[in-house]
């Protein structure tokens, strides 16, 4: 009698999460390929012997080479590297050359006369000369890879350097500007002091250095002018945890000045670091990041800005049609934008990236000619309200 299909007995499922675990563990995979091999080898199995060696090659070539070409490849991106190679290829380039040029006959001809003592005064001579330069050369080759190598360690040893006296600054500036409490006690004395340990410490450090003091200050709304108490000038809270802002009369513990002004800032990472109208004059910003930063009142006559991002950058205040460049004979306006914005005559805005249509309005209308011939794209439509 025919078994129902209930009564049916239910093959067990053969998994083959042992067969996915195989493939996950390189290490296992190795193991077993050379315990394979050397079982073949103990038993005198030729074929099998050589079926594992084979295999046990092609596992060990397969985890060992994309890190060995990760690191040739960033060996021959190295300048040392590439210098070495430029060495290297000279010396043959003029062997080749001298050699097609049948400048070398004469040589090969005594060699082959059979003259032994014109062979010897030849191999005195001109060989051991040409060896004494290729020892030379060698001894160069060291001499500059060892260059390069205290290069490398005296970079490494300033980059650790100028992260100390980074954060060595910053807490020294907490201290100086905070109570207890960890509320802001700036009185005029502190902020001049705060203002001076800035100026003196972005004289030692590089770029990145500086974009890093920049993102701590503005992320603690040091540079943001702040609204203070008229009596005691104490920043006062919102309500809400923060201290309230002031853009027309308030002051903040840290004002910029000029101490922007011409550096260099190419590349760096500026991302919400609020400026409050500070002079970057000349300054290079080329390829920075700036999205987020606030650029209104800044002075960046003569800045480059090729390839900054400018992801929501707010160069003005009020709209793109009645902003004006800010101007200290007249009382900014942050309403409606007049003298809130970013002075940009002569800047270099070539390539920018995420320019939103309102603010390429603004940079073209005040930008004058220079400026306008750096922007990209058609500017008929946008007049010219500097060259007015």
């Amino acid at each position: 009698m025919a078994a129902t299909p209930e009564e049916r007995p239910v093959l067990p499922f053969r998994s083959r999460a042992a067969l996915a675990r195989l493939k996950e563990l390189p290490a296992l995979q190795l193991l077993l390929a050379a315990s394979a091999t050397l079982a073949a080898l103990v038993l005198g199995w030729s074929w099998l012997a050589l079926l594992g060696g084979l295999l046990t090659l092609a596992l060990s070539l397969w985890q060992l080479l994309p890190p060995l070409w990760v690191m040739l490849r960033s060996r021959l991106e190295e300048p040392a590297t590439v210098q070495t190679l430029a060495l290297l290829g000279l010396v043959l380039g003029v062997v080749a050359i001298t050699i097609a040029l049948g400048w070398w006959q004469p040589l090969v001809a005594v060699y082959r006369s059979g003259d032994w003592n014109a062979i010897g005064a030849l191999g005195e001579g001109v060989i051991g000369a040409f060896g004494q330069i290729l020892v030379a050369f060698v001894a160069l080759v060291i001499a500059w890879r060892q260059f390069v190598v205290d290069q490398r360690l005296t970079t490494q040893q300033n980059r650790i350097t100028q992260a100390q006296t980074i954060d060595s600054f910053m807490q020294g500036l907490s201290e100086l500007i905070s109570d207890e409490d960890g509320l802001l006690e700036d009185w005029p004395l502190e902020r001049m002091l705060a203002e001076g340990r800035l100026a003196a410490v972005f004289g030692s450090i590089d770029g990145e250095g500086k974009a890093k003091i920049l993102r701590f200050l503005a992320h603690a709304r040091l540079l943001t002018p702040l609204r203070r108490d008229q009596r005691l000038g104490r920043a006062i809270l919102d309500g809400d945890g923060n201290y309230e802002v002031d853009r027309l009369d308030g002051v903040p513990v840290i004002h910029l000045h000029q101490m922007l002004r011409g550096v260099d800032l190419s590349g760096v990472d500026l991302r919400g670091v609020d400026f409050n109208a500070a002079d970057l004059g000349g300054v290079n910003l080329r390829g920075a990041d700036l999205a987020d930063a606030n650029l209104a009142g800044v002075n960046l006559s003569g800045a480059d800005l090729d390839g900054a991002r400018l992801e929501r950058t707010r160069f003005f205040y009020g709209t793109a049609e009645a902003a004006s460049p800010a101007d200290p004979r007249t009382q900014a306006d942050f309403a409606v934008g007049a003298g809130t914005g970013a002075i940009v005559e002569n800047a270099n805005l070539s390539d920018l990236r995420q320019l939103d249509a309102e603010t390429r309005l603004y940079l073209a209308s005040w930008g004058g000619s220079r400026t306008r011939q750096s922007l990209s794209g058609s500017l008929k439509a946008i007049p010219s309200k500097l060259e007015r």
